[in-house]
C-alpha cells in the first residue's frame, strides 16, 4: 500500500536534479506559498510538456505522488524509474479503480497527489483542453484541497518566459462534480492567462 512517504531515490533526485533544472530553465515560480505544508492535496494543472511535473516538484518541500500513463510503467527501460519515484500508473483508456484507490489512500494519509487533469500533453493549438473529472472526484471523496498551477512559456535554456503560477488551494466537497470541474478548469485557465499578462 502507497503513503505519503516516498522513497529516498525521489529525494535524491529532486537534491540531484532539482537544481540542474533550474540553472537551465530558469522557471520563474510564484505563488508557491499556496501549496499547504501538511494535509490531503491535489495538485493540479495544464499539461504542455514531459517536464511539467518537474516545476511543481521543485515548487514544494513536499513529495508528491504523480499520476503517470501505464505505458510507462510497461517499459523496462524506464518502468524503474517511475515506480522507484512514487509514481502511480494509470490506464488512460480504461477505467482504473486501482489507480484512484491507490491515490486516494495516498489522500488519506495526508499526502500529495498530482496530475494533470487534461489526461494527455496538450499538442493542439487549443489554449486548454476540457478536463476529465478524476481530480475533483478524489477531492471529493477524500475532502482534499485542489491546488491549481498554470504553465506557460517555453523549455529552452535559460527561458525568458518559462512560467508556474500556483494559485489559492479550495475544496470541492459540498459541489457537484460539473460544477467542481467547470471551477478547476477556470481557475486553472486564469492562471495561465495571468502569466502572459
Amino acid at each position: 500500500m502507497m503513503n505519503k512517504k516516498l522513497s529516498w531515490f525521489y529525494y535524491f533526485c529532486k537534491a540531484i536534479l532539482g537544481p540542474i533544472f533550474k540553472w537551465y530553465y530558469k522557471p520563474t515560480v510564484i505563488g508557491k506559498e499556496n501549496i499547504p505544508k501538511e494535509g490531503p492535496i491535489l495538485i493540479v494543472g495544464n499539461h504542455k510538456h514531459l517536464y511539467d511535473q518537474c516545476l511543481t516538484i521543485m515548487s514544494t518541500k513536499r513529495g508528491i505522488h504523480y499520476m503517470a500513463k501505464k505505458e510507462y510503467f510497461d517499459d523496462k527501460k524506464v518502468a524503474w524509474f517511475f515506480k522507484s519515484s512514487g509514481c502511480i500508473s494509470v490506464d488512460r483508456k480504461n477505467k482504473d479503480p486501482k489507480a484512484t484507490n491507490l491515490a486516494l489512500a495516498v489522500l488519506k494519509d495526508g499526502g500529495a497527489i498530482g496530475l494533470f487533469p487534461e489526461g494527455t500533453r496538450n499538442k493542439t493549438k487549443e489554449f486548454l483542453l476540457p478536463f476529465k473529472f478524476g481530480a475533483v472526484s478524489m477531492a471529493k471523496k477524500s475532502d482534499a484541497y485542489l491546488v491549481p498551477f498554470g504553465i506557460t512559456g517555453d523549455y529552452v535554456f535559460h527561458s525568458k518566459n518559462l512560467t508556474i503560477r500556483f494559485g489559492k488551494p479550495f475544496k470541492v466537497t459540498y459541489l457537484d462534480l460539473e460544477q467542481a470541474n467547470n471551477l478547476l478548469y477556470n481557475k486553472v485557465k486564469e492562471l495561465m492567462e495571468e502569466n502572459l499578462k
